[in-house]
């Protein structure tokens, strides 16, 4: 992959193996390089092996786990958060972080449901436009005047839920949705027995998968995460990629939110608080790393997919209430980064 300059850019997924054949040419034993190939499949493809385990324990423990009932309402639950970590995975390749998508999922879904009074067209738009504005001003922020991108999202996260207040009149007030609309059709609907917001899910996440790994806006990604200073001085166009991430991040926040009114018939004000969390494990489960440069968006959809897992087996327990849900979540997500940390720094060993 080339820049415009010339220059060429390399996404941080392929430098395992770049290194791996350098080993063996320096003359290092042809065994550190297999060594260090296994580390780079345990980092991209182990959340996908625990997915696996645990479907397999949870079809074993649980008769009711399998049915047809209970893997659409998992699928159906996981899809707004889904869209919601596609955008967080774009801002956490290039070394970012999105604290406002929870809030902007819950703003979202009440523009949403208040706008879909006046048709289909801004039900959908008003959101997107709303959510997609305080995405670029988030990068603005961030790519143009430096500051942290943890504290302009904390701010946008406290701005975007106190507009969700006043435009509900501190909650008091819920939008509602016609259940005859064609935008009530886009949450309750379903095209083969599945819902169509799990359709629309898979679309982007395919569409999302092509952008990062073969358009040369995705190798600029890559790139800013890997290496900041390394990217700027072969051309790549640094804070416009920021930029990007940011807006696409609210963009996927502000469509999941009316998604989620469509599914719901109403603008709910009470949902979205911690759904930034739990998109970021989401993220980093499905072997993304925090520090930016390596990630890959089947990784998301499997790190979703999992958490939605261990709820839904915490919830079949039933003796279980769902503040086990959180801990297990976190103490997977700290094994997780603890794994990822050890296999970074073995690959640099190799």
């Amino acid at each position: 992959m080339t820049t415009d300059t010339g220059e060429a850019v390399m996404p941080a997924e392929s430098t395992a193996g770049a290194r791996a054949s350098a080993a063996v040419t320096d003359g290092e034993p042809p065994g550190a390089g297999r060594r260090e190939r296994l580390s780079a499949l345990a980092q991209q493809h182990g959340a996908l092996v625990t997915l696996g385990i645990a479907m397999v324990v949870a079809s074993l423990s649980f008769d009711t786990f399998l049915t047809g009932d209970n893997l659409e309402n998992m699928a159906l639950s996981s899809a707004f958060l889904a869209v919601v970590a596609l955008g967080m995975t774009f801002v956490i390749v290039t070394g970012g972080i999105d604290l406002s998508v929870g809030s902007l999922f819950a703003l979202g879904g009440v523009l949403a449901a208040w706008g879909s009074q006046y048709g289909t067209a801004v039900a959908l738009l008003l959101p997107l436009v709303v959510c997609g504005l305080v995405g670029l001003v988030n990068g603005l922020l961030i790519a143009r005047s430096g500051l942290a991108p943890f504290i302009v999202t904390l701010a946008a996260m406290l701005g975007a839920r106190g507009g969700l207040l006043a435009l509900t009149d501190e909650g008091s007030r819920t939008y509602l949705v016609d259940k005859g609309s064609f935008f009530a059709k886009l949450g309750q609907g379903s095209l083969f027995g599945i819902g169509v917001p799990v359709w629309i899910t898979l679309a982007l996440f395919v569409l999302g998968a092509v952008v990062l790994r073969r358009t040369r806006f995705g190798q600029y990604v890559y790139a800013v995460g890997g290496n900041e200073d390394a990217a700027a001085l072969m051309g790549a166009p640094v804070a416009r990629t920021k930029i990007a991430v940011y807006t696409l991040s609210g963009l996927c926040a502000g469509l999941a939110g009316a998604l989620n009114a469509a599914w719901l018939l109403s603008g709910v004000t009470i949902l979205g608080s911690g759904m930034e969390l739990e998109a970021i494990s989401a993220v980093v489960i499905g072997g993304s790393l925090l520090t930016g440069g390596f990630g890959f968006i089947s990784g998301t959809l499997v790190g979703v997919a999992l958490l939605k897992v261990i709820q839904n087996v915490i919830n079949q327990i039933g003796s279980l209430d769902s503040a086990y849900q959180q801990v297990v979540s976190g103490a997977f997500l700290a094994v997780v980064v603890v794994a990822q940390t050890w296999l970074g720094r073995r690959q640099r060993v190799l």
